[in-house]
Formats: C-alpha cells, structure tokens, sequence
C-alpha cells in the first residue's frame, strides 16, 4: 500500500458517501426547500443569524476540525494502517457523518433547539436536565484542556524545568500567536462587511483570503512572545467575550476565515501525496492487544473527531443550525465537512505512514502536529518548496483551528449551563429572579469558564485521557436523542441504531476501565488532585450516560 493508493480509495468512499448515503438521508427524511428556517423565524442577531451557505460550512468545519483528526490516527498507528483506515471510512461515513446530519436536521425542525432541548421534548425533562449536565461536564473538561494547549501554542519562551528561567524564544510559537491574534482582529472587521456591505459573496471571499494571507504574513514578520500564564489569561478573556458577542460580529467570519486556511492545509497536503507517493512504512495490523492496550475500546476512543465525535453534535445543533438559510443547505453543512474531516484524518494516517519507524523522532517531530507537519513538508518538497515554510505553514494551520474550536465549545457550554434552568413549558416573560439571574448570558458565561480555568491550571495531560471517553459517550447519547425524534416524527431512523448502541458499548467499557484503573490506583499509592477530578469526572459521566441512555433506549423500544 502506497499513500496514492490509500488517497484514491479515501476519495472515492467518501464522495460516493456524500453522492449516494447522503443524498439518500436527506431524501428518506424529507426537506422543504420553501420552509422557514429558525434563522429566520427566531432571528436575534446574536445566536439566531442567517447566513450564507459557505459562510456557515466554515463555522462547521473550523469548529469541528483541527488537531482532532490529526491526534487520534497518529496515536491510534500502533495498531497498524488497516484498522485505523477502516475505522475512518466506516466511522465517517455511517456515524460521524450520519450523527452530524441528524443532529443538525433534528433542531432545524425543532426551531433551532439544541439535543438537550430535544431529549426533553422527545424523552423527557429528566433525561434533558441530565444531557445537560452532561454536557456542561463535557464541555468544561474540553475548555480546560483546549485552552491549556493553546497557551502551550502560544507559549513565546523556552523555559527550564528546575530554575523556571528562560533559555530561549520559540519563533514559531510566536508567529502562530500573532497571527491567531490578528486573525481575530481581522474576523470583527470582516462580520461588519459582510453584515453591512452587502457585497457579493465572491467579493467577500476575496477579503477574506487577502486577509488570511496579511496574517499569515504579519505573523511570521513579527511573533509575539508571551509566557504561557499569561496565555492562559489571555485566552479566558477572549473566550468570554466570544462567548456573547453576536455570531456575525466574530464567530462567523473568524471560523469562515479558518476554514480556507484548513481547506488550502488539505489540499496542499493531498497535492503533496500525489507528487510524492510515500510508501506505507506500518504494518497493516499488529494484534488486537499493542502496548498492553486493547484495540477495543481504544481504537475507537482515540480517533474521534475523523470517525465520530459527540462535540459535533453540539455545533450542529447548538450554534450551526441557528444559522442555515434554507433546509438544502443542511446536508453539505453537517454531512460534508465530517467527510472532509474523514480525509483530513486519512492524510493524518498516510503521513504517519510515511516515516520509517524511528525517523520521526529522529528528525526531532515528537507531538502529532509535528509529525503530520514534517510529513506533508516532506511531501511537498519533491514539488520544490521550502521543507522550512511549509513546515512553518502547516503548524500554524494545525495551531489556529485549536482556538476556533475552544470559543465554539465554551459558547455551547454557556448555552448548556443555560438550558438546564429552564423548560419547554417555562414562562421567558415571568421568570424567578433566580432564575433570570443563573440563565443570564454573563452569568452563565463565567459560571462556566471559571471552573474551567482552574481544571486549565491542573494542565491538560491530567484531564485528556477523559476527552475522548466523554465525547464518544456523547455521540452515542446524541444518536438516540436523534432515533428517538426521527421514531416520534415517524421518519425512518433505524440506520442510526448500529452506531447508537456500538457507541455505548465502546464508551461504557473505556469509562469503566478509566474508573478502576483510577480507583486502584487510589487505593494502592492514592491520588494527585488532576487523578482525582478524573476520577470524579469519570463516575459523574459514567452515570449521567446510562441514565440518559436507559431513558432513550426505553422510549425507542416503546410501540409507535
């Protein structure tokens, strides 16, 4: 197998998926072209914005994507190019993609309401107060560990373990953070033009790619060096701030921006691929046991965001599906960027791939971007670019799409904090003071965010090994929150079911190792406070994701 060969086969299942599988979804469920969508209906100016389809396919795919997809194949190639490749397409095609489509076409006909908010209307308002909950859990854990690596990103200083004192600056460090930092600048500037210029969307795609490329420039002119603490503040700053601005004012240009930047990534890369043809360097599958850790649940827990994420149901449902200006537009929005994300993760595995065993480590690549990006610079360098620029680029690419991914989730995770206050049936005119004061936006916002900053202190290796159990749980909570809507509104939902109970199978199986892992672990030499919240974490998700999925599966299995 040759990356040539892995590339083609990619390609072909993918589009297929999307030409056939998708257009099939969409026409067994049924759209209304002529249908008022909640954009529109509950238009707000700050949640509810109706937006182009391009301009909300990058919103999609900038919050989806960035290291996700490139992490989990590189980690997951110890078990051999085979499982991890098949595990992509199958994955993408019939759960990722699928979970992503039916989680954003549940709450446009829902009037843009979240998962939790169709739990509550389709299963109960005990199974919605615990996704909820689940879900703020969730999203905490990501913020915490998100902005721990963006400010290890940003980091400006190389620093000694022992003194604390600074030995040098990091260059490329400085430059992703200028230009991460203009980026946002540029995006408020770019909301006001699309909002109030109303200019063609071919004009407006011209600024935005004169301004992605001034940043890039400026950035790589003029890095910034800042020491991680400060990163750290800096960043919850911005996160909350983008937390209840209006969607047109920064989340929507900022992610429509990052979404060129990450589609020029893959198609360079794929360029590169096809002029290099690399040799797969792995063995195609080296036992279900490797490293003393089983190919089930890990395999399915490590690759996440490029097979299945519970995270993308949350951006389906809580932020893109608030913006699309016609039902059409939902398929290419949802069911399309998890197919990209499904290539990006391919190129990921093809570029792992590429090294032989040792070279990487050699070359001094230790982390998956590094390694994804020394890759695809080696690739490009038989089309005669700079090893130097392109390894530069793809880094700052890579490191760009973790900030756009941060500011989605602590949105989703203000607006989770939110909802589990108030029900269907609530009066939004004569609420409790206590009430409007806990859904308040701002409230709400830093409730949020200040656990997170501290869970952000502890450091983000001590609560990453939750990330992936927790979100696969909530794919799995996610498809039978979206079986049950597809059941009650006697549409045709049983493809969700294999991928529904396979999900909870994976991911009940992973928490419940990580819980006696741990608790033996307490028991024999006991535990440091970031083993402790894992701990914790672990047992509150555990329980909230059998009680909601108990609650779904009883409604599923009840007569129509």
């Amino acid at each position: 197998m040759n990356g040539i060969m892995m590339m083609c086969i990619a390609i072909v299942v993918l589009v297929s998926a999307y030409l056939f599988y998708g257009k099939y979804l969409e026409k067994k469920w049924g759209i209304d072209v002529h249908a008022k969508t909640p954009a529109y209906e509950l238009e707000d100016g700050v949640d509810y914005v109706p937006a182009d389809t391009n301009v909300v396919f990058g919103h999609q795919f900038a919050s989806i994507a960035g290291a996700g997809p490139i992490n989990g194949p590189i980690q997951a190639a110890m078990f051999g190019w085979l499982p991890v490749l098949l595990w992509i397409l199958i994955g993408g095609v019939f759960f990722g993609a699928v979970q992503d489509f039916s989680a954003m076409y549940a709450s446009v006909k829902n009037k843009g309401k979240t998962i939790g908010f169709i739990i509550e209307e389709y299963i109960g308002k005990l199974g919605k107060k615990l996704f909820l909950a689940f879900c703020w859990l969730f999203c905490i854990l990501v913020i915490a560990a998100f902005a721990d690596v963006v400010a290890g990103t940003f980091n400006g200083f190389q620093v000694d373990a022992e003194t604390g004192s600074i030995l040098a600056t990091i260059e490329a460090n400085g430059a992703v953070a200028t230009t991460s930092i203009i980026f946002i600048v540029e995006a408020v500037a770019l909301g006001f033009i699309i909002k109030y210029a109303k200019l063609n969307k071919w004009v407006n795609t011209g600024v935005a790619l004169v301004m992605l490329v001034a940043a890039i420039v400026l950035g790589l002119m003029f890095p910034m060096y800042v020491s991680r603490s400060v990163w750290h503040i800096i960043i919850f700053v911005y996160i909350m701030i983008a937390c209840v601005v209006p969607v047109w004012a920064l989340l929507q240009p900022r992610d429509y921006l990052n979404s060129y930047l990450l589609v020029f990534m893959i198609l360079g890369a794929i360029v590169g691929i096809f002029v290099a043809n690399p040799q797969c360097n792995l063995n195609a599958f080296n036992g279900f046991v490797v490293n003393e850790q089983a190919m089930f649940p890990i395999l399915f827990v490590t690759i996440a965001c490029g097979a299945v994420s519970g995270f993308h149901s949350l951006v389906s449902s809580g932020t893109a599906s608030k913006q699309i200006k016609n039902e059409k537009n939902m398929l290419p929005v949802s069911f399309g960027a998890m197919l990209m994300e499904s290539m990006l993760a391919v190129i990921a595995l093809i570029a792992v791939a590429s090294f032989a065993q040792g070279e990487a480590a050699a070359q001094g690549l230790v982390t998956q971007p590094q390694i994804f990006a020394g890759a695809i610079a080696n690739f490009l360098m038989k089309a005669g670019l700079p090893y130097s620029v392109v390894f530069t680029l793809i880094n700052l690419a890579v490191s760009a799409f973790a900030l756009t991914s941060l500011d989605s989730v602590a949105r989703i995770g203000r607006i989770s904090f939110q909802e589990f206050f108030v029900d269907e049936d609530t009066d939004m005119e004569n609420m409790s003071p206590v009430i409007k004061f806990v859904t308040n936006k701002y409230v709400a916002t830093l409730a949020t965010l200040i656990l997170a900053y501290l869970l952000a202190k502890v450091g983000y290796a001590e609560i990453w090994p939750l990330f992936g159990s927790a979100n696969q749980l909530l794919s799995a909570l996610s498809l039978t929150a979206c079986a049950v809507f597809l059941k009650k509104t006697k549409r045709q939902g049983k493809m969700l079911w294999i991928p529904m109970f396979f999900m909870m199978a994976v991911t009940f199986t992973a928490l419940s190792m990580t819980i006696y892992k741990l608790g033996v672990q307490f028991l024999t030499v006991g535990l440091t406070l970031g083993t402790s919240l894992q701990l914790v974490f672990a047992a509150l998700l555990l329980i909230l994701g059998v009680i909601v999925a108990v609650s779904g599966v009883k409604k599923l299995s009840q007569k129509a």
